[in-house]
């Protein structure tokens, strides 16, 4: 199992979480493996490196302050910034989940040169992970988002992926057809991580899974399993797809299922 890697920390260990906007969320903190962070002064989201700046389209959101975390996936060092100031901006524990089982399947997966979108890609790592292994991948978040996301999947896969990741707008549900036109916008793989939780949209996230799900497209969507409305849309899930549990991550209590949608 790939760790996070700190000079202070051993594999495995847990390092204390700090506040968060929320009661679950700090709890949640407390459980995501594989994380050390260092806090950075506030606006280092502006501080954009020379080199990316003519890559840059979206201006990371200026959160008060910022943390750099360390992970280590297909052999690189990856470094995020995240903000415990948004939700978009943190790694959740099905994102990990995810990508060590995209490490571990990649050939049998045939993860080379495969196009690959993911919804709620919030501060990037399973698209950087994905990108790093020979995909070709459309990240996509809410617009507050964007920026912080866009800065991570460069400063992480600038060197080191055969293709530059995009980012792209996408609120769940909206002006689908008109951002993402079948015609045009076909994928072998929808990822997903970590999208399920208390809010009121998961209507609008199930319509936007099938949408994005054509024949031959796999869907690939862990979550940390918290309250009856995460278990409740796993069953509208798994009557719009055919449904496989591939993985427990018992420590995380982190299911990933695979889903690929029922055609009449």
């Amino acid at each position: 199992m790939d760790v996070c890697l700190s000079s202070t920390q051993q594999p495995g260990c847990f390092t204390e979480a700090p506040r968060t906007p929320g009661g679950w969320l700090e709890a949640e903190k407390k459980e995501t493996l594989q994380k050390d962070g260092t806090e950075g002064p506030p606006g280092d989201s502006n501080k954009i490196e020379p080199s990316l700046q003519s890559l840059q389209k979206f201006v990371p959101t200026d959160y008060a302050s910022y943390t750099q975390e360390n992970y280590l996936y297909a052999g690189k060092k990856i470094v995020l910034q995240e903000s415990i100031e948004s939700y978009g901006a943190v790694v959740w524990p099905a994102a990990t989940a995810l990508c060590q089982y995209l490490e571990e399947h990649t050939e049998e997966m045939n993860l080379q040169d495969a196009k690959i979108l993911e919804i709620g890609a919030g501060p990037g790592l399973v698209s950087i992970v994905a990108s790093i292994l020979g995909a070709q991948v459309t990240a996509t978040d809410l617009p507050d988002v964007l920026g912080n996301l866009q800065y991570n999947l460069l400063k992480n896969t600038l060197q080191c992926a055969a293709h530059l990741p995009d980012v792209k707008e996408l609120v769940w549900g909206e002006d689908l057809e008109q951002n993402f036109p079948k015609s045009t916008f076909y994928y072998n793989y929808v990822l997903a991580s970590d999208v399920v939780y208390h809010h009121y949209f998961l209507d609008k996230l199930l319509t936007t899974m099938m949408y994005f799900c054509q024949p031959g497209t796999v869907l690939l969507w862990a979550n940390k399993f918290r309250f009856s409305t995460d278990y409740e849309f796993l069953d509208k899930f798994k009557q719009a797809f055919e449904t496989t549990l591939l993985a427990e991550f018992p420590e995380s209590t982190v299911k990933l299922f695979k889903g690929t949608l029922k055609w009449d």
